[in-house]
């Protein structure tokens, strides 16, 4: 967000603390992207801030909430419900103090926690192949990816077509996902890795999530389809590419990793 969005942000998240009276008198960045994450002290809960219009929230705390009552490792709510401030939605989350990364072992047994406990759960989510067509348009848009030369463009495009009609066309079960689960997604606290961020939840084969975390954490998940976690990294590296050539991208050195993402996915393609 931009600098006064960001100022405003906080000042809702204040507003909202004190009015469930929580105290609250500084609030520290932790993460500022589509949202911005606050630690509010001293009360020392973590406020999760997005414009209005996004309207996930709901759906994250209804999630959060359910995927919690079957023992899934998620973060934990601190005041139930969305809370409406100066054009923001406000939730209060439990903040947890994090130790070193999670290790493959606990991290592949919490995601599998996870992924268990997503079964017991029936929401309607998008179809991973949906965030798929995301970023194929992005791809294919001059006027959203203008900087994109035009044999990236293609090759992009060609990735992102064949390799989600490649993961689809194995038939593995489908179910619902975190959706991006990767180590920024991971807090690992002194009771184990917990989950955040279920924004960009769907449905799809579980090896799409583990597609997203380390390799090591993928060799310690049992039950996989090899191939399809293959397909799988290969289609989230042309993803997370096509999002950083987006002109409204604010991922920290964006572009950096655009290019090295380009020169990955010719690897992995054999089309260096």
């Amino acid at each position: 967000m931009r600098a006064s969005k960001v100022r405003r942000a906080m000042a809702a998240a204040g507003e909202v603390a004190a009015a469930v009276g929580l105290a609250t008198h500084d609030a520290v960045v932790l993460q500022d992207s589509n949202k911005v994450s606050l630690r509010l002290l001293p009360c020392d809960v973590l406020a999760r801030v997005a414009p209005v219009a996004h309207q996930v929230a709901w759906f994250e705390v209804e999630l959060a909430r359910r995927l919690a009552e079957v023992g899934a490792p998620v973060a934990t709510l601190v005041e139930p419900g969305v809370h409406e401030w100066d054009g923001f939605e406000v939730t209060l989350w439990t903040y947890y103090e994090t130790v070193a990364e999670a290790s493959p072992v606990d991290y592949a047994e919490a995601l599998e926690r996870l992924h268990a406990g997503m079964r017991q759960v029936d929401v309607p989510t998008p179809h991973f192949l949906d965030r798929v067509a995301e970023a194929q348009h992005l791809a294919a848009s001059r006027d959203r990816s203008p900087d994109l030369a035009d044999e990236d463009r293609e090759l992009l495009g060609d990735a992102l077509r064949d390799l989600s009609a490649s993961v689809s066309e194995r038939g593995g079960a489908e179910q619902v996902l975190h959706g991006e689960p990767h180590p920024g997604n991971v807090l690992a606290t002194t009771s184990g890795p917990v989950f955040i961020d279920f924004e960009t939840c769907c449905r799809g084969p579980v090896e799409f999530d583990v597609a997203h975390a380390p390799e090591e954490v993928g060799e310690q998940y049992s039950s996989l389809d090899r191939e399809s976690l293959r397909l799988c990294r290969i289609l989230v590296l042309a993803m997370v590419t096509a999002w950083r050539w987006d002109r409204d991208d604010r991922f920290p050195d964006g572009r950096r990793l655009g290019l090295e993402g380009l020169a990955q996915i010719r690897a992995a393609l054999g089309r260096t």
